[in-house]
């Protein structure tokens, strides 16, 4: 079972900022598109943001402009930067790994979900 790895969640006032890290392993990292998820409580799970092999980006529109997704392909990580937060940020953040258009949209998740890392941005 491949397994997802993610880091980097915290506690943090409105306004700051979080990296989050999700690291996983070369073969997945080198052939998929991956992916950050959240789910706030009482929510359904949500594509925050994707990103492809060659680097395109797609983003959640309660996102865009303030959070950053990117991947480091010699460490098999996916990052994501999270700015200007808000309360309603707040979530399990999630990572996985797809097939997606090679825009980044139309990101659909094969992975098995793991633990995930908790965010809260307190007002």
């Amino acid at each position: 079972q491949v397994q997802l790895v993610e880091s980097g969640g915290g506690l943090v006032q409105a306004g700051g900022s979080l990296r989050l890290s999700c690291a996983t392993s070369r073969s997945i990292f080198s052939i998929y598109t991956m992916a950050w998820y959240r789910q706030a409580p009482g929510k359904q799970r949500e594509l925050v943001a994707a990103i492809t092999r060659a680097g395109n980006t797609n983003y959640a529109d309660s996102v865009k402009g303030r959070f950053a997704i990117s991947r480091d392909n010699s460490g098999n990580t996916v990052y994501l930067q999270m700015n200007s937060l808000k309360p309603e940020d707040t979530a399990v953040y999630y990572c996985n790994y797809g097939a997606s258009h090679s825009s980044g949209t139309n990101f659909g998740p094969i992975g098995s979900w793991g633990q995930g890392t908790q965010v809260t941005v307190s007002s």
